[in-house]
């Protein structure tokens, strides 16, 4: 069993889900909205707060041609370009985001876009990478984040084993020694029928890396049943409105449902707790109430006992069942009550 450490949080098997709300484009243009959101992801329980760090002239340019629209889902209609415009975290706002975060207590970090960004962060004193879906396949974005030698997320959406292998073996030459890769499914929402969630655990075992889930499904089912696969990170986007208009808003959790998703793969981790066949503490008191051997007409010294005399019934406090065929026809020694309790002393054998 391995772990990481992000800002003196442990993560790993043996530690609590790390729970990251990703605040993505959901401050829609306004900065206290982002404080908000940061608030509210405090009181939630979350571990981390997360931004996007690019602008559309760095991920993209401004063209109109087909290949730069989108057809369908939430963002049809639009180009790349209007989309990122409107979406990016600006430049400016990082410090204060950072500042704000040390205020109340919350770890933050950001997933770059470019390499710029990452001298961004880097003169931030930003604690960990996310490296998001869609840059799976910057391999040399990748690289230039591993040399920065903090810890990283990679986040795996749409990308085959070997796009996975390759962005692993990217991170890990060039000097990333602290590393959880998230099994995600790239819709906006996507469908939980689709999360084919076992995934986790087969990341885990056949990169040899913790893992965890980027969750883009609409509710926190998905998420917490993932903990029972070995989940030890969990991403979700948060707003403070799922109908507040933002590009990501509609596919995101309100404060109350972060709230239940920090508590509820908690609990589900707790759970999983061990191999285990032991009685537990919350047992120990019911195994007086179990099943036993008890004298249910009552029979005097000599007698052989027959079924009339006993059965096995609650509570727990005479013989196991198991000895009810080896009792029957045996003498008793002395004379027994009904609703007394078989014991060996009371037989000849």
């Amino acid at each position: 069993m391995f772990e990481i450490s992000i800002a003196g949080r442990k993560i790993g098997p043996g530690h609590p889900p790390y729970i990251i709300a990703e605040l993505s484009a959901n401050h829609n243009g306004d900065i206290n909205r982002a404080f908000k959101i940061m608030e509210e992801a405090k009181k939630a329980g979350a571990d981390a707060i997360k931004l996007q760090t690019y602008t559309h002239e760095t991920i993209t340019i401004d063209c109109d041609s087909d290949e730069f629209q989108i057809h369908g889902g939430l963002w049809d209609g639009q180009t790349l370009y209007e989309l990122y415009k409107d979406a990016h975290m600006p430049w400016e706002w990082h410090k204060p985001l950072f500042e704000k975060a040390k205020e109340l207590g919350i770890t933050i970090f950001s997933s770059p876009f470019d390499f710029t960004a990452v001298d961004l962060l880097e003169d931030l004193n930003a604690p960990a990478y996310k490296i998001a879906s869609f840059e799976v396949i910057d391999l040399p974005l990748i690289k230039r984040v591993a040399q920065t030698g903090k810890p990283m997320i990679i986040s795996t959406g749409m990308a085959n084993k070997k796009e996975i292998a390759e962005a692993i073996q990217t991170a890990r030459e060039n000097g990333c020694k602290e590393l959880v890769v998230l099994h995600c499914v790239s819709g906006y929402p996507a469908p939980a029928d689709q999360y084919n969630l076992r995934t986790i655990t087969d990341i885990a075992e056949r990169f040899d890396v913790l893992s965890g889930l980027s969750d883009h499904t609409i509710d926190n089912a998905t998420a917490v049943a993932s903990v029972a696969l070995g989940a030890c990170l969990i991403e979700k986007h948060v707003t403070i409105d799922r109908n507040g208009g933002g590009a990501d808003d509609s596919f995101s959790l309100e404060p109350h449902e972060l709230a239940h998703l920090c508590k509820d793969t908690k609990t589900a981790w707790q759970a999983l707790g061990k191999v285990n066949y032991e009685r537990t503490e919350a047992e120990k008191g019911n195994v007086k109430f179990r099943r036993s051997l008890y004298v249910v007409k009552s029979i005097e010294k000599g007698e052989k006992l027959t079924q009339e005399h006993i059965r096995s019934i609650r509570p727990g406090y005479g013989l196991l069942p198991k000895y009810y065929n080896d009792v029957i026809g045996v003498n008793v020694i002395k004379n027994i009550c009904k609703g007394t309790p078989l014991s060996l002393n009371d037989l000849d054998l």
